[in-house]
């Protein structure tokens, strides 16, 4: 049989569903400047292919146009057309970013933190993930025997990432039955994102061609949630670190400590880019080593941000090692608009000359109101919907981005919420499992 080669030219939308048209792959260079037409109620459709009544409907015209530096072409040597794709932005047909589209919404954001006050964004997203065994048999968390029941599609998938140029560092069986999580090294501000999205793609592709099923859904069974860590750092514009200080509170520079208060402070209410399905929050709640409060703590998993450890080895570098871990999010929100929205609270609190918060201790789950108050903490939203009342709220937000971005969001995560109301939780579950 003949073949043409294709190429497909793909986005990641509000439901973090990654989208796009297939052209010849010949074409690819010739479609770099003005890419293929797109529609703006494409960004509407639900992770449950539906499309809630919005302001578009049938009219308007958009093109999606390729980033030729985020190309990902790998042949897995199976017999198979290879995976070639190429992440894209959403622009006008005048060739302006759309305002609702969230990868020229994080480059912006990358882009005023730069020029206020001339800090980039180092981070890594790692995604934890269900994957269907290759055997059953009794799980062992963290085990070499639970390696063994995917080594196969372990080796393939690290195989994968680095053939497009991802750096994975560790694949590993985690706590939850049949639950892997796989990490890459860091990378600077926009292409941290676009990893995050080809690692998706590139395991869902492998799990694909292995005759397995994966799914990176908040929660999948009784078993913990699968939630996505990011790792954040801060670099001057030359790229030498400026997050760590040995002598500041936390061991934060004052500036980091500014960036990191903002994204604390803020993060209630902008939680739903971060956690953005109806299961999200089964997961965020205490005693699930996850992130229940809005709090700063020192290598505590329980926390939203997490300070790290730092090796003492000999020729360790603390201020290269020095990051933040950022807990309350799932591979449910669109990654640009996860770190957008960090990037945007950060800033928020430079502008503000916030201090670095106090870093928490203990379960704060035993302090009244008045003490968590006396911290700087609150209990984050408990649902989705609740999420989405304090994203509509927020004056912060509504001056970070876009209005009409926002107020899309809003329909879209909305009409998701139609889908799954009165649904079982297992049903619910299930649901969610087979699009993520």
């Amino acid at each position: 049989m003949i073949r043409e080669p294709i190429a497909m030219i793909v986005c990641a939308d509000l439901a973090n569903q990654v989208r796009g048209k297939g052209i010849p792959a010949a074409a690819l260079a010739g479609r770099g400047r003005h890419g293929v037409g797109w529609v703006p109620t494409n960004h509407l459709i639900t992770c449950f292919n539906t499309i809630p009544e919005g302001p578009y409907g049938s009219l308007g015209d958009l093109r999606l146009v390729p980033d030729l530096a985020t190309e990902v072409r790998v042949d897995l040597d199976d017999g198979r057309p290879p995976e070639h794709f190429v992440l894209g932005d959403l622009r006008t047909l005048a060739g302006d970013p759309w305002v609702c589209c969230p990868r020229s919404a994080l480059a912006a954001a990358l882009r005023d933190l730069e020029d206020e006050a001339g800090l980039r964004i180092r981070a890594a997203f790692e995604h934890e993930f269900w994957c269907e065994p290759e055997a059953e048999g009794p799980w062992s968390g963290f085990s070499l025997a639970g390696y063994r029941r995917n080594a196969s599609f372990g080796e393939t998938l690290l195989a994968a990432l680095t053939a497009a140029g991802v750096e994975p560092e560790s694949f590993l069986p985690e706590y939850g039955r049949d639950q892997y999580e796989v990490t890459i090294a860091p990378a600077r501000g926009l292409r941290a994102a676009d990893e995050s999205v080809i690692v998706c793609e590139l395991t869902r592709a492998v799990a694909s061609r292995l005759g397995r099923r994966v799914s990176f859904s908040p929660v999948v069974n009784d078993d913990v949630g699968n939630g996505l860590h990011l790792h954040l750092s801060l670099t001057d514009r030359d790229g030498v670190p400026c997050t760590y200080d040995a002598d500041a509170p936390a061991q934060l520079h004052p500036e980091a400590g500014a960036f990191f208060a903002g994204v604390r402070d803020h993060l209630p209410e902008y939680l739903a880019l971060t956690a953005s399905s109806a299961l999200s929050y089964d997961r965020l709640v205490p005693h699930k080593w996850s992130a229940a409060w809005n709090n700063l703590a020192v290598r505590d998993r329980e926390a939203s941000l997490r300070i790290c450890p730092l090796a003492a080895t000999p020729g360790a570098d603390p201020a290269e090692q020095m990051n933040v871990e950022f807990r309350a999010a799932d591979a449910t929100g669109n990654p640009y608009l996860q770190l957008a929205a960090i990037a945007r609270a950060g800033l928020a609190g430079i502008r503000a000359g916030a201090a670095t918060p106090t870093p928490t201790e203990g379960d704060l789950g035993l302090l009244d109101p008045a003490a968590l108050a006396d911290l700087g903490v609150e209990r984050l939203p408990t649902s989705l919907a609740a999420a989405l009342h304090r994203l509509e709220a927020s004056e912060a937000v509504s001056r970070w981005f876009p209005r009409e971005l926002i107020d899309v969001f809003l329909v879209h995560k909305r009409g998701e919420l139609a889908v799954v109301a009165g649904k079982e939780r297992d049903e619910v579950r299930a649901l969610y499992t087979g699009v993520y």
